[in-house]
């Protein structure tokens, strides 16, 4: 097997779900006379990214370094739109200006793992303005009501009685225009997409394009171990987490998830990557080591070498040598303010409620100057104190 086939067969064989249809696009990037075109779609209304969309971004400079290109959909056009189905309390609608800063934002993001002179951005806008009211009838024609009816929520729904608006069946449709936009080869993003990557194949077909590929990549579980990762749930270690809060958050992580970790975001061999396996199932390895390792190979894909090494000193510092880190954020007692703990760890930013600062203390969360705190009207005395909350906060109370 030539060294382009292996790098085929190790880009699609590792880290991925699904692809549809595996052979004809391992014949595409065989014999392809130019590069493909990788499409794939961003929602610019959500530009917090986080390790699960990490899984995806290096699939995606791992099919530039074979010499194909990615071609971004920024969605400012469907983003300004909202939530059609109004089952989201969360997506509003944005201003052309909040599209924008939020897309710049998740670029800065996203150019941290994919080659930016390999990419190629185009905004959503640029042919959905232009559409009609024929152009949007003509689209809809292209697509049946029980082929909707096909994705799982949607039947689920229906059969459910739970309202379905007209609406959330265009958007798959116009998700599927943009690989028609563009001349799609290839789309790449989460299982969760599945059904919407397929119908952008039935569109191009209908509409005389030979039908994109698909590659799906595995949905990545939150620092939980059991949900997948999502901002709204709190679950997430972000791309823009400092390489201390990267590392202690990776260290936090159950077991029973490295090796998926391991697995769908580094580049450590397979063969290396068995043998752990094993030697965690005997009992031959130190799950804490192996864990220290996974967090030096995610957080250098970020950060300087020199930048992890100190991350990883400060997280030996701190929780086993059950030390205060050197540098903390501070916040000034004035005089005749409130004392109380449960009011300074709300006032400083600590905790967003005075609710959720009782609860820590009732939990044993909260520890003064190392002393566990168990009061909940606990007042801090009129000196310089270190106020710890878990295990990765830490707060310096200086008085006014």
């Amino acid at each position: 097997m030539s060294k382009a086939d292996q790098d085929i067969e190790r880009i699609l064989g590792r880290g991925v779900a699904e692809v549809i249809v595996r052979e004809e696009l391992i014949r595409l990037l065989k014999t392809s006379p130019r590069p493909l075109r990788i499409k794939y779609g961003v929602d610019p209304s959500r530009p917090g990214l986080h390790l699960g969309h990490v899984v995806c971004f290096r699939k995606l400079r791992q099919l530039q370094d074979l010499g194909h290109r990615v071609i971004v959909i920024m969605g400012d056009w469907t983003a300004q739109i909202g939530d059609p189905s109004g089952q989201s309390a969360t997506r509003t609608m944005l201003t052309a200006e909040e599209v924008k800063t939020n897309a710049q934002t998740y670029l800065d993001q996203f150019f941290k793992v994919v080659d930016l002179k390999k990419t190629e951005v185009v905004w959503q806008s640029t042919w959905f303005e232009k559409f009609t009211l024929k152009d949007v009838i003509d689209l809809a024609s292209r697509y049946t009501v029980a082929r909707m009816l096909e994705r799982d929520d949607f039947a689920k729904r229906y059969a459910q009685g739970i309202p379905i608006a007209i609406t959330e069946f265009l958007y798959p449709l116009l998700q599927a225009y943009d690989s028609i936009a563009i001349g799609a080869d290839v789309e790449m993003g989460g299982t969760d997409q599945t059904f919407n990557f397929l119908v952008a194949r039935e569109i191009q077909r209908e509409l005389g394009q030979a039908p994109q590929q698909v590659i799906t990549v595995p949905l990545l579980v939150g620092t939980d171990g059991q949900i997948k990762m999502s901002k709204s749930v709190g679950n997430t270690i972000d791309v823009l987490d400092p390489p201390d809060q990267m590392y202690g958050k990776i260290m936090s992580l159950p077991d029973a998830v490295m090796m998926d970790y391991f697995w769908l975001l580094t580049d450590v061999p397979e063969d290396e990557l068995q043998d752990t396996r094993q030697d965690m199932k005997t009992g031959k390895a130190n799950p804490r080591d192996i864990k220290m390792r996974l967090a030096r190979e995610i957080i250098s894909q970020f950060y300087s070498v020199e930048e992890v090494q100190k991350a990883e000193e400060e997280f030996i510092r701190i929780f086993s040598a059950r030390e205060w880190p050197e540098e903390m954020p501070e916040f000034k007692l004035e005089e005749g303010g409130s004392r109380k703990v449960v009011d300074v760890m709300e006032a400083s930013g600590l905790v967003p409620t005075r609710s959720e600062a009782r609860r820590l203390i009732r939990q044993g969360g909260v520890r003064l100057d190392g002393q566990k705190v168990d009061d909940l009207n606990l007042e801090i005395p009129w000196k310089e104190t270190v106020l710890q909350v878990g295990r990765r906060k830490f707060l310096r109370i200086i008085p006014g």
